[in-house]
């Protein structure tokens, strides 16, 4: 369900952000607003990083091979990277690049004063369509975790991604609003500027955030604790493994999970009956965690102090 939700989520916002980088660029052409510009490089900016996203996701779906053994859920990730790269380079300085140039050289929208307005008011009714579908979606999987908690605890990049960039949009398209409407008020396009600059700067954060968050998961994240709690557990429920000695998890993508623990077993127990009990634990991780697909339990004996 979240693969779906993550998915659905990324399409809604490709949909949507195409739509407006067309608009916006029309609006621009008729205007020459360095607001609706630095609005429609953005929007630019963010369908190609869902159209990252959705690369990502086919590629990570990949049968592992004898040269990428753990297979390549980690893609995920790395497209994810690349998002906050785009969304930093594309968006955010080539909105400051424009934001000093229109301050310098200032000019007011004389003409199609009504465009801008209106492009902006459609594309915040689209974008909050866009970020309503990603919320609903990351309503399903983030059980009760606040929104910050959600996008630094996700091993699924792309929706947290997608209500980054969703709110960074209606929040720039805000800025974009007011220095438009400053512009045409005042006629000083010195606003339009400041608006634009005002976007490059949420922009280039979001970047920064999304960037660190993500580089997180390509180091390798463990297990969250409930699922570390699940796993010692499993590992417990039967009589034959008295302990876990001690025990490393790894997330190999979202929906895959690497388990390697030491595990203490009877010193009585002959090598079938060891043999039998590793068996039994690995089934009894993979029915409590599914996601723990690549378990490795080593035996030993538990010494004292140990």
């Amino acid at each position: 369900m979240s693969a779906e939700g993550s998915t659905k989520a990324v399409i809604t916002a490709l949909g949507a952000n195409l739509g407006i980088a067309v608009t916006k660029f029309v609006a621009f052409a008729l205007t020459g607003s360095s607001s609706m510009l630095a609005e429609a490089i953005h929007s630019v900016a963010d369908s190609s990083n869902q159209a990252l996203l959705l690369i990502g996701g086919k590629r990570a779906e990949r049968r592992a091979t004898e040269e990428h053994p753990f297979g390549y859920g980690r893609e995920r990730y790395i497209y994810a990277f690349l998002v906050a790269i785009v969304l930093f380079s594309l968006g955010g300085l080539f909105a400051l690049y424009e934001a000093y140039h229109k301050i310098r050289d200032p000019h007011p929208i004389d003409e199609w004063q009504w465009v801008p307005i209106a492009v902006l008011l459609v594309a915040i009714a689209l974008e909050g369509t866009a970020l309503r579908t990603a919320a609903r979606e990351a309503d399903r999987v983030r059980k009760g975790a606040s929104w910050v908690q959600f996008v630094r605890r996700s091993k699924s990049p792309e929706l947290p991604v997608i209500l980054l960039e969703d709110t960074g949009a209606l929040v720039g398209l805000v800025f974009a609003l007011a220095g438009v409407g400053l512009t045409l008020i005042t006629g000083d396009g010195v606003w339009d500027g400041i608006g634009t600059a005002a976007i490059g700067v949420l922009l280039a954060a979001i970047a920064i955030v999304l960037a660190t968050e993500v580089k997180s998961l390509l180091i390798g994240e463990s297990a969250n604790a409930e699922h570390v709690r699940l796993i010692r557990r499993a590992i417990t429920e039967g009589h034959d493994v008295p302990s876990v000695i001690h025990m490393r998890t790894m997330h190999l993508g979202p929906d895959e999970l690497l388990v390697a623990a030491k595990i203490a077993i009877d010193l009585q127990d002959d090598a079938r009956e060891v043999a039998d009990a590793i068996n039994d634990a690995e089934a009894r991780i993979r029915a409590a965690v599914p996601i723990a697909r690549l378990v490795y339990l080593e035996p030993d004996v538990l010494r004292k102090g140990r």
